[in-house]
This record gives C-alpha cells, sequence and structure tokens, in this order.
C-alpha cells in the first residue's frame, strides 16, 4: 500500500519537474505543444490499436492458436497509449518504451503468466474456432466407496412430522 500512495506523491513532482527542465530548454510554447502532441498521439494509439488487437484475437482463435500473447501485448499498448495520455514527460518516456516490441517482449519474459492474470484455468481451449471448456477429470466411484447417510444435525433433514 506505501509504493501506490508514494508514486501518486512522487511522480507528480517528477513530472513538475520535467516541465521545468523541457521548459527551459525549448521554451513554454514548444512544451506546452509537446504535451498536446502527445495525449493526441495516445488517444488515436488507443483507439487504431484497441480496433486492431479485437481484430487480431478474432484472427488467432480462428486459427485455434493461443491468443495471449497478442492480448498482453494489446493491453501494454493501451497502458503505453494511457501513458501518453497523461501529461507529463516522464510518463511519455515510459509510455514511448512500451511501444517498442522488444521492451513488451522483455517484459513479458520477466513478468511471465505466473504473475500476469493469466492461469492455466483461464486459458482459452480453441477448438474449431470456439471456446470449449478445459477437459475435466471423471472420477468414477464403486459402490463401496461413497454412501450417504442421513444427518440427524442437518438444517436440511425432513422431519418426521413434516413428512405427512
Amino acid at each position: 500500500m506505501r509504493i501506490p500512495a508514494l508514486l501518486f506523491i512522487v511522480l507528480p513532482l517528477i513530472e513538475i519537474a520535467g516541465f521545468i527542465i523541457v521548459g527551459k530548454a525549448v521554451g513554454i510554447a514548444v512544451t506546452l505543444g509537446l504535451i498536446v502532441l502527445s495525449t493526441v498521439a495516445g488517444l488515436t494509439l488507443l483507439r487504431v490499436r484497441g480496433i486492431g488487437m479485437i481484430r487480431k484475437l478474432r484472427e488467432k482463435d480462428g486459427l485455434g492458436t493461443d491468443p495471449e500473447k497478442v492480448f498482453v501485448h494489446g493491453a501494454m499498448i493501451a497502458v503505453a497509449a494511457i501513458l501518453l495520455i497523461i501529461p507529463g514527460f516522464v510518463t511519455d518516456l515510459v509510455g514511448l518504451l512500451l511501444l517498442l516490441p522488444f521492451v513488451r517482449n522483455l517484459l513479458w519474459s520477466r513478468l511471465g503468466a505466473r504473475t500476469f492474470f493469466f492461469s492455466s484455468r483461464q486459458r482459452f481451449y480453441a477448438g474449431s474456432g470456439a471456446h470449449q471448456a478445459p477437459p475435466t477429470r471423471t472420477i468414477d466411484l464403486g459402490e463401496t466407496d461413497f454412501r450417504r447417510e442421513p444427518d440427524e444435525h442437518s438444517p436440511w433433514r425432513v422431519k418426521k412430522e413434516d413428512n405427512r
């Protein structure tokens, strides 16, 4: 809980310092122009790549392949677009880095599926283009392996006076 709170305090200070440094180097008008340009680029990227990601997911699903990599790369591009929309040069730099495929591959290899939100139960199982549930394991019990006996303490038991 301390890291997000610290991030909300430190990141704006870093961004303000970035505004001051860039403003002194290139001037106020160019600094404001760069901020507006990055916001427009982020909005455009979010719109165009969002539609492209949906199309790629459908193509990969139709081929019966695992769309996990396409989804993760699309999610990272969406995060990059959001970082570009947020005013500031540090977030823009991180967003631009996320647009590079080798950076996304490096992040995915470092984070991996174990720390991301995918697990083996959440993966798509494709068979002829349709989503199927993962194979279930059936356990057959013999007559001596299981038996049901009435539980006198169960709230669901039928009382003799109720059975009229």
